[in-house]
């Protein structure tokens, strides 16, 4: 089981990992090894509350599949498994922020001396433009 939250928990079976030939850092290593990490995460398979399978969904944006799965690129270091590591970490940090509802906004209403200073402000900027013109010159 990975552990993202306390409430949320993951099978370590919904995540898959395949490994291809990276374009990264690593000289003649890269043509050897498959270091680079392609996780793959099923979005609609996994054992997660609904309302955060959704903002996963929307979170996960181009990284998605038209069938729902979830792919991540890992290849910043050399060695597969730091790859696997940090390709894993990202998933739980993806979820984790998925996991925390947004905040709804409050409507505001600007001060009395806010609109004052933004109605001043507009009236120097309008004088300033108007006295960069040509005398008797118009619109």
């Amino acid at each position: 089981m990975i552990t993202i939250t306390p409430a949320i928990h993951l099978n370590e079976n919904d995540v898959r990992f395949e490994f291809v030939r990276s374009s990264g850092p690593g000289g003649q290593n890269v043509n050897k090894v498959a270091t680079s990490v392609q996780l793959r995460f099923d979005v609609d398979a996994a054992s997660l509350p609904e309302e955060v399978r959704s903002r996963l969904r929307r979170l996960a944006g181009k990284k998605m599949t038209a069938g729902g799965e979830l792919i991540i690129q890992a290849s910043r270091y050399r060695s597969q498994e730091h790859n696997r590591r940090d390709a894993l970490e990202r998933l739980c940090a993806l979820i984790r922020k998925a996991s925390q509802p947004r905040r709804t906004r409050r409507k505001t209403v600007p001060s009395a001396a806010a609109r004052k200073r933004r109605l001043e402000n507009k009236r120097f900027r309008s004088r300033l433009k108007a006295a960069r013109k040509k005398p008797g010159e118009t619109e």
